[in-house]
């Protein structure tokens, strides 16, 4: 009996070990706002080509009473392995605005489980709430479950991920970008991901990047605009004045996109709709950090540009002022820091008292510290005079865009068990260049 146990025992072992993966089975769900009133984007990989099919329905009502369908695009890692992977995207249409929905996404070969999402509300008088942070790792990313957690209870409406992604996504032929996305999936598959690039996702022209999310516009996720509540909101790349052998064209490309963008987001009628502009890129224009980034510079790249090629790249300091951009969230310093009210390295306070009300310059605020293998970075002993606020706990921030003239912001520390260690609003009567005045 014994031996007949342990060989009917080892048959099974024998066989399981036979069982293929199931490559039809739909993972790495996430989902983005597709820049479309009304719909929303849902993405996921398999590693066999299936059907991109998602079924979904109000909640409390009929389980998976609609259907839509869409497409994949398949992606073949470059190293050398030349690993292959379905990238499916459906945009889900005709959502009721603020409505909840539960759906799946796969196919007849395979659902992933079931999940919900809540349509974003178009409305500009819209309060949405995000979670932002850059620089997130597999290894020792330390914000993650604290994340988790507050997603799923319904604490955000957006997330915004200010690039650096698993460090890095195209490690052990794309592998480590597999196991990232299947560590957010428990985020991003509930509220909108999104996204820009950092200087992590530079391998093979940034092409796991721009495979594997989804963002607005046709220009692969590198950089895009769109509305929510009283803001419109750029993401764009910063990587572009740092990765020059992928094309020095693409720099003058972006620059010429962000003036279109910023000038049709100032007419009169769109700002005062959307009278916040917000932009989110990787690499800050100012940092008081010690590690000789383009930001330690005077002049840094980001900020004045770069006149050692030819033709010289402008910098975006002096557009972004001209266009009277409230807001500029950052991240590539695993730190946070939050600055005064600031132009061409001069404080623009609005006053001595409220220096966040109606101040005469952009404020930046850069957290990069949700937690990554490279731990943190450090700080000059001095700061700068326009560095108002700066901490090395590992965290990543809240924002709540409140009404048209106010923003509250806060700083979490997940070192200190999610006490909320800077805060402060933003306050302005006044958008728009005219505000400088």
């Amino acid at each position: 009996m014994a031996v007949l146990h342990l060989f009917f025992w080892g048959g099974l072992l024998s066989l399981a070990s036979c069982v293929p993966p199931i490559w039809s089975q739909p993972e790495q769900v996430h989902i983005s706002y597709p820049g479309v009133e009304g719909s929303m984007l849902i993405t996921w990989t398999t590693f066999d080509y299936t059907e991109s099919v998602v079924e979904y329905g109000l909640w409390g009502g009929k389980l998976f009473s609609r259907t839509a369908k869409g497409n994949s695009t398949l992606f073949i890692d470059a190293g050398s392995e030349k690993r292959k992977m379905y990238i499916h995207r459906v945009t889900v249409p005709e959502l009721r605005p603020g409505a909840k929905y539960v759906y799946h996404c796969g196919s007849e070969e395979g659902w992933s489980g079931i999940l919900f999402f809540t349509a974003l509300n178009d409305s500009t008088s819209f309060s949405p709430r995000f979670a932002l942070f850059g620089d997130m790792g597999n290894e020792n990313p330390q914000s993650l479950a604290r994340l988790q957690k507050e997603t799923q209870a319904g604490m955000y409406d957006v997330i915004l991920h200010i690039g650096d992604f698993a460090y890095d996504m195209h490690e052990d032929s794309g592998r480590i970008g597999d196991e990232f996305m299947r560590q957010i999936e428990s985020i991003a598959a509930y509220v909108p991901y999104m996204t820009s690039p950092g200087n992590h996702e530079w391998a093979y022209n940034f092409s796991h990047y721009k495979s594997r999310f989804s963002m607005p516009g046709e220009t692969e996720s590198l950089w895009y605009s769109w509305n929510i509540g009283s803001a419109h909101i750029i993401s764009f790349s910063t990587e572009v004045y740092f990765y020059l052998e992928y094309g020095l064209g693409l720099l003058f490309k972006q620059y010429e996109w962000l003036q279109k963008d910023l000038e049709e987001a100032n007419k009169p009628e769109n700002r005062a709709a959307r009278p916040w502009i917000i932009t989110m890129a990787h690499r800050p224009m100012y940092c008081s950090n010690d590690d000789q980034d383009d930001c330690t510079k005077f002049e840094s790249y980001v900020r004045h540009g770069r006149s050692d090629i030819k033709p010289p790249a402008p910098g975006l300091e002096d557009l972004f002022y001209q266009h009277g951009v409230d807001l500029e969230l950052w991240a590539h310093e695993h730190t946070y820091e939050r600055l005064w009210p600031v132009y061409n390295y001069k404080v623009f306070n609005g006053s001595v008292d409220k220096p966040y009300v109606n101040p005469k310059a952009p404020v930046h605020i850069i957290t990069g510290s949700a937690g990554c293998r490279e731990k943190h970075d450090g700080f000059i002993p001095k700061p700068r005079d326009w560095s108002a606020f700066r901490s090395t706990d590992y965290g990543y921030t809240r924002m709540h865009l409140i009404n048209s003239t106010h923003i509250y912001l806060e700083q979490v520390s997940d070192d200190q068990s999610g006490k909320i260690i800077d805060s402060f609003t933003l306050i302005k009567e006044v958008h728009g260049p005219e505000a400088w005045i």
